[in-house]
């Protein structure tokens, strides 16, 4: 083991290097991987890589502290050392072709190693010092098409055809008649209205997510800017087809909203792409479209950075956030930023069996499953400090009462040893106070489409009551499952039936008249527990009757045994082609 001495900061930064480049190597490899799953419609491939991806992170932050360790003396920490070692590595990544990756990988290793204390932007990576704008790769960030030159149709067919899939496409001419039948509905795309700079831009990357692959792009006609995404499908016969258009910035902000998992996206220049996506949505942030792309990691480090800076422009307190106050987790919030700080209690009242592990477990469940659109994806974060002046007096105080194992207070600030934060959604429980007529409607047939679409991917929430349920904002309006506390694969559960009972007198006990197991559900309870208001009750049974039923409940069971994964498709039923023949 060597000294460490200050003529070695360049070696200890070239070994943190070596580690994030050994990671993304590995990270490139299982996402290139997904081109071939897709073709081959190894869908338990994919659902594997997926889990595996996310863990891997970790995985090589150990590896690269394990080397430091190997190689040099880490204690004490030595803020000269450190400083310098921060320029060396500075000047390592000045032509990397993902900087912003490597410096939280760095900061990664960082903060494993050394106290909190020492987190400033001399360390570490507070703040960026490497700019990601115009990157260059061999591989371009996104192909131009112009129709002008090549003419529309075959345009739109060069852009299928530059997918680069190893499948033939089912019926190409088909497909291209329906993406140009949906085009031509939008003025701006119509030949006869096109302008000098009339293109398509189309991401050289494949986004792919579950059975699909999406191509992603905008066109611009003048002044007109509209994103677009075409999914393609794998059909039983070893072709792909184009399974519809998704047209507009709110079909595609559902399509990279937080509550589906990761895309596979292999491309050498991420934040290229995050740039490009941005175009498409401006109103969201990189925080979200790193998560998407499966860096989550740098999701979190820009979630953090844009949260500092929003709290230094700011004064308003953190409270607690609207809803019933939960029996696990303190949940509060800043009204001026749209998310929801978890925190988990020390003690759970009864009901509540379960134990902290146990709850951390879930989250973890949550973060490597499929959340087909319906579960809230989750930032987790250690030791995080929060000035103690912004917390409102009544926060502060059930926070020491009820989670004082996981905060404690250095100087003025407080810190969370252990959060967790979500997008902020309504509660469904208030919405369906104020909801009336079609809106209400909507949102009984979009909680009962949660329920369904997560028993699909093999979730069931284990608490189904409306509180536990958010709706989502961006013009979405999407039900989504926030609270994971009991939630459990749908195959571990035992539907059954109510049985008769022998005497009249058993149906007015206070207790019931039928034993019941630990994982015993019982469907037909549903509607009785969930809604005390029978107008809700109501507008549910008429779309969702089937949920009170156990045998629904057993056949998605017997089809997840089976191997049987529904397709859940972040986009309207409405706007997919019709495939026959034309």
């Amino acid at each position: 083991m060597q000294t460490m001495e200050r003529g070695q900061p360049a070696q200890i930064a070239d070994t943190i290097l070596n580690g994030f480049n050994r990671h993304f190597t590995i990270f490139s490899s299982i996402t290139s991987g997904a081109r071939e799953r897709f073709e081959n419609a190894d869908w338990e491939a994919e659902r594997k890589a997926s889990r595996e991806r996310i863990e891997f992170y970790d995985i090589r932050v150990k590896d690269a502290i394990r080397d430091l360790q190997k190689q040099f003396l880490l204690e004490p920490f030595d803020s000269q050392l450190w400083f310098a070692v921060k320029r060396e590595y500075v000047l390592l990544i000045g032509n990397h072709l993902q900087p912003e990756l490597a410096e939280s990988f760095y900061n990664s290793v960082f903060c494993a190693l050394f106290h909190r204390d020492y987190f400033g932007n001399d360390y570490i990576f507070v703040r960026s010092a490497v700019s990601t704008e115009f990157i260059d790769s061999d591989k371009p960030s996104y192909h131009v098409y112009y129709p002008a030159k090549r003419g529309f149709r075959a345009s739109i067919k060069q852009v299928l055809l530059d997918s680069g899939l190893n499948l033939p496409f089912e019926d190409i001419n088909r497909d291209v008649r329906n993406i140009i039948k949906t085009l031509i509905q939008y003025p701006f795309a119509r030949p006869r209205h096109a302008h000098l700079n009339f293109q398509f831009q189309v991401i050289s990357s494949i986004f792919f997510r579950n059975k699909a692959a999406y191509i992603v792009g905008r066109a611009l006609n003048s002044n007109k800017d509209i994103p677009f995404a075409i999914p393609l499908l794998n059909s039983a016969d070893r072709t792909i087809y184009a399974d519809a258009i998704i047209i507009g910035t709110q079909g595609l902000n559902r399509l990279f909203e937080f509550s589906y998992k990761y895309f596979m996206v292999d491309h050498p220049v991420p934040s290229s792409i995050v740039t490009f996506l941005r175009r498409l949505m401006p109103n969201r942030n990189k925080e979200s479209f790193y998560s998407a792309i499966g860096f989550h990691k740098q999701g979190k480090t820009v979630f953090y950075r844009e949260y500092l800076h929003h709290l230094k422009h700011s004064e308003d307190e953190l409270i607690f956030a609207p809803g019933i106050k939960g029996m696990v987790m303190a949940v509060f919030t800043l009204p001026s930023y749209p998310y929801v700080f978890k925190v988990i209690r020390d003690r759970f009242p009864p009901p509540k069996k379960t134990t902290r592990q146990q709850v951390q477990d879930t989250y973890r469940l949550v973060k490597m499953h499929d959340r087909v659109g319906r579960m809230s994806d989750v930032l987790e974060y250690s030791h995080v400090a929060m000035p103690r002046a912004r917390f409102s007096a009544d926060l502060l105080e059930e926070l020491y009462e009820t989670c004082a194992d996981s905060i404690a207070e250095e100087g003025d600030q407080i810190i969370i040893k252990h959060l967790y934060i979500e997008r902020r959604m309504e509660p469904l429980n208030l919405a369906v106070l104020q909801a009336q007529g079609k809106y209400l409607e909507r949102l009984m047939k979009g909680y009962g489409e949660a329920i369904k679409e997560l028993a699909a991917a093999n979730i069931f929430p284990g608490d189904l009551l409306l509180k536990n349920f958010g709706v989502t904002g961006q013009g979405q309006g999407r039900v989504v499952f926030y609270d994971y506390d009991e939630i459990c694969y749908l195959t571990e559960c035992n539907f059954r039936e109510i049985p008769e009972a022998l005497y009249p007198e058993d149906e007015m006990a206070a207790e019931p008249w039928y034993s019941i197991g630990a994982n015993d559900v019982f469907p037909e309870q549903f509607s009785t527990f969930l809604f005390a208001d029978n107008k809700v009750r109501q507008v549910f049974l008429k779309y969702h009757r089937d949920l009170l039923d156990p045998a629904f409940w057993i056949q998605k069971q017997e089809n997840i045994k089976a191997g049987i994964f529904e397709d859940v498709f972040p986009y309207p039923k409405k706007i997919r082609f019709l495939r026959q023949q034309q």
